[in-house]
């Protein structure tokens, strides 16, 4: 599972990452709402933790933005405002549910768990033509036939999944499994892309990964495997 959070306060935003970490899931953060709303929209993420006093564009801004693309994931919003008016505002914008600060690290978890819970957001398996892509196991599933993927060839191929064949640009590849801090270049995803299509082709697999060039990288079915 990977979480965005967005919260300005720099050292909380840090420390909700690391509670987060500590509980195994992935986490980013980002500071502002302008790199929030372009963090969010990547569809790599299971939930958003969303602060409303940001610089620029608010929390409830956001959370209307983000819902006007019809993007649907889980949003707990963070708040020091504990009035009534503030809450409705906050759901109506398109929150999931309200915390208010200062929180106990038990309570900002149970929240975190409850909403993957609702949202369905917990599955361990995700699907893409005769293929599964098992999340707990990290293996590429074909039928009968299964082969295990390295941790970076697994979060390779997670972004293509989820991207549900729409195109993930290298840049989003790089930063996303890589890191921003890292010395990493787009011709380390190349390599992994070509791990990743012997693995596909050694299952029987019918799902291809095809690249736009200067562009990135999608998911087709092939009618004919063996092309």
């Amino acid at each position: 599972m990977r979480i965005l959070v967005i919260e300005d306060e720099r050292r909380l935003a840090d420390t909700i990452c690391a509670i987060l970490r500590e509980r195994g899931f992935d986490t980013d953060a980002a500071y502002d709402g302008e790199s929030g709303e372009a963090y969010a929209k990547l569809g790599v993420y299971d939930l958003l933790i969303l602060d409303v006093m940001l610089p620029g564009v608010d929390g409830f801004e956001l959370a209307r933005r983000l819902r006007a693309q019809r993007i649907t994931l889980p949003i707990l919003m963070l708040t020091a405002k504990s009035e009534l008016g503030d809450r409705i505002e906050g759901l109506n914008a398109g929150a999931d549910y309200y915390l208010t600060k200062p929180f106990d690290s038990g309570e900002l978890l149970a929240c975190v768990h409850a909403l993957l819970r609702r949202q369905g957001s917990q599955v361990n398996v995700l699907s893409f033509g005769n293929t599964q892509l098992d999340l707990d196991a990290c293996s590429l599933v074909c039928g009968e036939r299964s082969v295990r993927l390295s941790a970076r060839e697994f979060d390779v191929m997670r972004l293509l999944f989820q991207a549900g064949g729409n195109n993930v640009p290298k840049e989003t590849i790089l930063s996303r499994v890589w890191g921003f801090d890292t010395n990493a270049v787009e011709n380390h995803v190349e390599v992994y892309v070509g791990f990743l299509r012997k693995k596909l082709r050694s299952i029987g697999s019918d799902v291809a990964v095809e690249a736009i060039r200067r562009l990135g990288y999608h998911l087709e079915v092939r009618h004919d495997p063996q092309a």
